[in-house]
């Protein structure tokens, strides 16, 4: 059932009969007063927009959002579309309704507290233009209210989202999805797809925490050609209250519950490509122990024999083949943090 308001600021005659926009950026808007206007402004200073539709869901912000969406719907009445919700919704559902709301040949997340780099939708523009990949993949810089002298050293200005090869147009589904689980980089804001992936039912989990967990890999497996374009086109603000930023032992449940139902997605491709299976099952092992250290901190160990029951359904490998996997690789301390985490999940559920 839609959320969405019948109430569209530019759903009009002249709209519907407009070309196909090959783009639709996509914008869930909450509770973001204080960052939207730096969105915005990043997203209409970009070189052009011609043939670019901007889809913003209003999940009935109790802040000044509103407003701030109104300013910007009145100075750019073209490509801007504002959707309000009926009622608040949440993360998952405000980007099925942009999904389910948009035009464009191509589908691009970007979060309301984040900004587009300059030049960015041109470049996509060019790379799409000239290739037609089914997915694109670029890189992204952490924006930090004070940067510091670390976060240079460790590359925050330039962070690679994919571990792969950069520059080509390539089928090889093995590769994609040892490049994107490796690393762990699965925010759906980094990847810009083909709206035909979508058209099969895939949607984000409603009420959900890790919701870009949940769909990004069953994305790229959607995908019958991929292109990583090693340039930032994202910045990905670092905010305290931010729900990545918290410690919810809720979010670790349903980073779990994510994983449970990505077991089934990389199922049979896991079966066919060792590669993928080895990638699906150090992801699942990553995502274990992370849970397993938060419960454990906060003295909630009850949960741990649940999370060993979701990592040995979801990973391909079973634990054993994994821990020889890493072994294998040099891997040592991998292996022994596994090792740890395996052994005390067995121990509480005794």
């Amino acid at each position: 059932m839609s959320h969405a308001s019948s109430h569209d600021s530019s759903h009009d005659a002249a709209h519907v009969s407009a070309a196909r926009p090959w783009l639709s950026l996509l914008i869930p808007v909450y509770n973001v007063e204080p960052w939207l206007e730096a969105c915005l402004a990043s997203v209409f200073a970009q070189d052009s927009l011609d043939g670019v539709e901007v889809l913003a869901v209003d999940d009935c912000a109790t802040d000044g959002s509103p407003a701030v969406l109104a300013a910007w719907s009145a100075r750019h009445p073209g490509p801007l579309r504002v959707i309000r919700h009926e009622r608040n919704a949440g993360i998952s559902a405000t980007r099925n309704t942009l999904v389910e709301a948009s035009r464009g040949h191509y589908l691009w997340f970007l979060d309301a507290d984040d900004v587009l780099m300059p030049g960015a939708v041109a470049s996509l523009k060019q790379q799409v233009q000239a290739l037609q990949p089914d997915l694109v993949l670029c890189d992204f810089a952490y924006l930090r209210e004070r940067e510091k002298l670390k976060h240079r050293l460790r590359g925050e200005r330039h962070v690679r989202s994919f571990d792969g090869p950069s520059s080509q147009v390539l089928n090889d589904r093995g590769l994609l999805m040892q490049g994107l689980l490796l690393p762990g980089y699965l925010h759906c804001w980094s990847r810009i797809s083909r709206r035909s992936l979508w058209d099969e039912g895939l949607r984000f989990p409603v009420g959900r925490y890790y919701e870009d967990m949940a769909v990004v890999p069953a994305l790229a497996l959607r995908a019958r050609s991929w292109l990583h374009v090693p340039e930032v086109w994202i910045g990905y603000r670092q905010r305290p209250g931010s729900i990545l930023a918290t410690g919810d032992t809720r979010k670790y449940e349903h980073m779990m519950q994510a994983l449970a139902g990505l077991g089934q997605h990389w199922a049979e491709a896991s079966r066919a490509d060792p590669r993928i299976a080895f990638a699906a099952a150090h992801f699942a092992a990553r995502s274990f122990i992370g849970a397993c250290r938060h419960v454990s901190k906060v003295g909630d160990r009850d949960r741990l024999p649940g999370f060993l029951e979701v990592f040995t359904a979801a990973s391909p490998l079973g634990a054993s083949a994994l821990l020889r996997a890493y072994v294998r690789r040099g891997w040592w301390w991998r292996a022994l943090r596994l090792r740890h985490w395996l052994g005390q999940c067995r121990s509480a559920g005794r």
